[in-house]
Order: structure tokens, then C-alpha cells, then sequence
């Protein structure tokens, strides 16, 4: 067994409970907490481990979370999970050192990596997962209308949206999105995303 647990967050019992046992399953130890403001009463900040946090929570939430375990200088390497139109909330956490995060409704192969993924970054400086010189080198075969449509999607405006600020259809927008992923070989938003962020920080 993992002998650092993983504390999940979310105010819905049926999505602790699953959680729990898939991760338990997979030989993790496991902590729930109802809340927020439940786990940081209850977290001991020398405690090592990882965190799934939903977005949105009654009280505080997972990305309020992010930043106050940030400001109390907690390094939790946190998993971010999701609904349905929170991508821009979502880019925040990432932005704000979040490991990654899943889109509801996911499947269990989705979050196994994710929490390995956090597992491995406990006591690691934040990064994005990324080398920074080769993203930047594959970033450079994006023509100026795939760089833009990158940059509208990452900042998580859905492709309707960027098709009327591009004045262009829908359809191009699905079509100049598939070469940004394929170009850059991100196999999802939330790689994409990170990816953006490591641009972001190349010199």
C-alpha cells in the first residue's frame, strides 16, 4: 500500500464513496472530508499525500482550497475534479499549481493516473509535466490562426464561442482544434492546458 494517503473533498457522499473504493482497490490509503473547511481543520500540514478536490462545493471551494493550502505553505499536489462548463475554473487551479484536472463524468483509468501523477510530485517543486524546450519546439509548427484558437480553448471558451470571436465557423474551429492537439501531442484539454501554461514560462 501507498503509505501516503490520498484525501478526497466533495460535499457528494456517492462521489467519496467511489472514490474510496476504486483508490482503496488499488492499494492507496484513503481520507474523505465533506468539505473544505472539514479537511483543513482536520489536515495535518506535515503530513504527506495528495488531494482530489470537486470545484464546486458548498462553503469553500476546491480552487479556494487550492489557494489557502497555498498560503498556509502546504504543498498538497492536488487533482481538480470538474462539471460540466467549470473548464475556466479549472485553468485557474491548474494555473495555480493544480496536477490536473477531470472533467464528470471520468473513468477509472483517468483518475488512477491522475493521483499517480500527484503522488509522484509530493515534495517536488510545482511543474507542469511538461519540457518546457520541446512543447515550445512543437508550438512552433502551430500556424497563427491554430495559436489562436489554442489560446481561446485553454483559457476555456468552448468552441461556439471562439467560432463567433473568430468569425469563423464552428466546424473550422473543431477542425483547427484537432491540429493543436495533434500537433502538440496532447492527448487531452487538461494536457493541453498544462502545455499552454509551460509556453507560458519558456524564456
Amino acid at each position: 500500500m501507498n503509505p501516503n494517503p490520498v484525501f478526497i473533498v466533495d460535499d457528494d457522499p456517492a462521489v467519496r464513496d467511489g472514490l474510496k473504493a476504486l483508490l482503496v482497490a488499488h492499494k492507496y490509503a484513503v481520507e474523505t472530508f465533506a468539505s473544505a473547511e472539514e479537511f483543513l481543520a482536520k489536515i495535518d500540514p506535515d503530513r504527506a499525500g495528495c488531494l482530489v478536490a470537486d470545484i464546486r462545493m458548498s462553503g469553500m471551494s476546491g480552487l479556494e482550497l487550492q489557494r489557502e493550502l497555498t498560503r498556509r505553505g502546504v504543498p498538497v499536489p492536488t487533482v481538480i475534479i470538474t462539471g460540466h462548463g467549470d473548464v475556466p475554473l479549472a485553468v485557474s487551479a491548474l494555473k495555480a499549481g493544480a496536477v490536473d484536472f477531470l472533467e464528470k463524468p471520468f473513468d477509472s483509468d483517468a483518475i488512477l493516473a491522475s493521483v499517480a501523477e500527484a503522488m509522484r510530485r509530493i515534495g517536488k517543486r510545482k511543474d507542469t509535466g511538461f519540457d518546457r524546450t520541446e512543447v515550445a519546439a512543437r508550438a512552433a509548427a502551430l500556424s497563427a490562426r491554430e495559436r489562436e484558437v489554442m489560446d481561446m480553448v485553454v483559457a476555456g471558451h468552448p468552441n461556439k464561442v471562439v467560432a463567433h470571436r473568430l468569425g469563423i465557423a464552428i466546424r473550422t474551429v473543431e477542425i483547427h482544434r484537432a491540429r493543436v492537439m495533434e500537433k502538440l501531442g496532447a492527448r487531452n484539454l487538461s494536457e493541453l492546458v498544462r502545455m499552454a501554461i509551460a509556453l507560458e514560462s519558456t524564456p
